[in-house]
């Protein structure tokens, strides 16, 4: 998967930065392994954002009326507004889609407020150790990587014993949507997938995520830009290959949702 190389910014009262180390990505999740990390603007994204800063707390808010809390472990919930300050920390963050069989579960377990702490001493453990394979790429590939962040959701969600799952006709269109982000895709075209008509298809879409069908496909293709993007195409290339207009509106899109450009993640050479 692919790698990202980190950029050192530390955050004050007037600058805006964000530093990201590696960004590897799965279905349904991805983990985003940051050195000495900055501050961003609000945003919202369609993922929980599991937030572990292992030596020191950084700061998160979910809005800009609200104070900011200082914490070494939290989760923010799906499309909520809110704003991250790294203070020049190290951190790993971890994204999980709600409509997954573990976003279900964090929800069931954190769900009551928009933005929760994280009292877990060996999920703070597993992050420390993310954080030092930063680098150690012979001992610690991107597949080792994924499955040690996917062990720190299965610490959080319990191994989700007990959790509905998602109903499989909208994780069957799900799947094939990822699969297609390099053509257009209409919403006919997924209904079909899931053998569903396109109006059943969209209520029920709604129902399983939580947003509009268009407003996750923005999202899905928001993560295929970066990953192409970081992968070493540039970002004409990443953005028009995954739906966008042009390098701006891939930009534009990724500000709202992460609160940085896609540029500020630079390149592993």
């Amino acid at each position: 998967m692919t790698q990202a190389a980190a950029t050192s910014n530390h955050s004050n009262a007037r600058t805006t930065a964000a530093a990201s180390g590696r960004v590897l990505m799965w279905r349904g999740g991805s983990v985003w392994m940051g050195r000495a990390t900055g501050l961003v603007q609000p945003h919202t994204h369609h993922a929980m954002q599991i937030t572990l800063a292992p030596e020191q707390p950084v700061r998160l808010r979910c809005s800009l009326a609200a104070d900011w809390r200082d914490m070494h472990a939290s989760i923010v919930m799906p499309d909520r507004r809110h704003q991250f300050d790294g203070c020049g920390q190290d951190v790993v963050m971890i994204f999980v889609e709600p409509e997954t069989l573990a976003g279900r579960a964090l929800s069931i377990r954190y769900g009551d407020a928009d933005l929760a702490s994280i009292d877990d001493a060996v999920v703070l453990r597993r992050a420390r150790d993310l954080l030092a394979a930063f680098d150690d790429r012979a001992a610690y590939d991107d597949a080792a990587l994924i499955e040690a962040a996917k062990q720190v959701v299965d610490l959080l969600t319990g191994h989700a014993a007990g959790t509905a799952a998602p109903d499989q006709r909208i994780a069957r269109a799900l799947d094939w949507i990822r699969d297609h982000l390099d053509a257009p895709i209409a919403l006919g075209q997924a209904a079909a997938v899931a053998h569903l008509s396109p109006s059943r298809f969209r209520h029920l879409f709604v129902a399983q995520t939580g947003i509009s069908f268009r407003a996750y496909l923005l999202w899905a293709r928001v993560g295929h830009a970066i990953v192409r993007g970081l992968g070493g195409e540039s970002w004409t290339t990443a953005a028009q290959q995954s739906g966008f207009a042009d390098s701006a509106h891939l930009s534009r899109t990724c500000r709202r949702m992460f609160g940085i450009a896609p540029t500020m993640l630079g390149r592993v050479e």
